[in-house]
């Protein structure tokens, strides 16, 4: 149970801080020897999370329902497409990467990098306009790897654009909900399909709902938190800490 608590923890805070929710897991279910059992937890942690988006931004999720906002459910799925071509063409290449912690430790780097030039950016007050939805989902198909950050990446091409920071936070989480929601059906499908996987092994069920609740928890707390943070001048702090998070993946796994 500490086990999947601690992964939970670490999904809730990093699927919606800029620190890379899918590294963290990687580098911790690797030290945790987690294995077998892993493939489906990962898949609840992520629908956790996914559950967390929809009750936090319940108001604008009915606000588009409700009100057939046509030009922002466009942006939506315009900000899904890279990410879905990304992913079905090197689907091989990214799935191995998943694999190797030290590539994670890289990655991890650059997303400090990236985070760090925010600093220099000053917040604006504009609306997220269809080519910044295009944009901001050309940075969530490059977050599909491992250590990348999606929120770091998407709030940073939002950020260069002059989006107001509140509007910019809504829309990188409402964009990452279909594709969340999205690939967790095709990692179950693919579980389907190898009996092996289905099994308990060596997380029973209980322990991945309760480990889906943690992150859910948590992330509803980490959402609050970012928005603060991100309408603050200190996001880039982040930065560092992913530098540093990647430079300790490199040198001690």
């Amino acid at each position: 149970m500490i086990e999947v608590t601690i992964l939970g923890v670490l999904q809730g805070i990093a699927e919606f801080l800029p620190v890379s929710s899918s590294g963290h897991l990687v580098i911790a279910q690797h030290l945790l020897g987690i294995g077998k059992g892993g493939m489906r937890l990962d898949i609840f942690l992520h629908l956790g999370t996914l559950l967390a988006i929809l009750v936090y931004y319940f108001g604008a999720v009915r606000r588009i329902v409700t009100r057939f906002d046509w030009l922002y459910m466009v942006k939506l799925l315009v900000s899904a497409l890279p990410a879905v071509a990304v992913y079905f063409t090197f689907q091989k290449a990214i799935d191995s990467s998943f694999e190797d912690p030290h590539a994670v430790g890289a990655f991890l780097m650059f997303t400090g990098a990236v985070l760090m030039i925010t600093r220099y950016i000053p917040a604006g007050g504009k609306d997220v306009s269809l080519l910044r939805a295009l944009l901001m989902g050309f940075a969530q198909a490059f977050a599909i790897l491992p250590g990348v950050s999606r929120s770091g990446m998407t709030l940073a091409v939002a950020r260069s654009g002059k989006v107001e920071p509140s509007k910019s936070a809504e829309f990188s989480f409402l964009m990452s909900a279909p594709l969340i929601a999205g690939g967790s059906v095709l990692e179950i499908v693919r579980m389907a399909k190898t009996p092996a996987l289905l099994q308990i092994g060596e997380i029973s069920w209980g322990l991945t709902a309760y480990g889906a609740a943690v992150a859910f928890v948590v992330g509803l707390v980490s959402l609050a938190v970012l928005e603060k943070i991100i309408k603050s001048r200190w996001f880039w702090l982040f930065g560092p800490y992913c530098i540093t998070a990647g430079l300790l993946t490199l040198f001690l796994i």
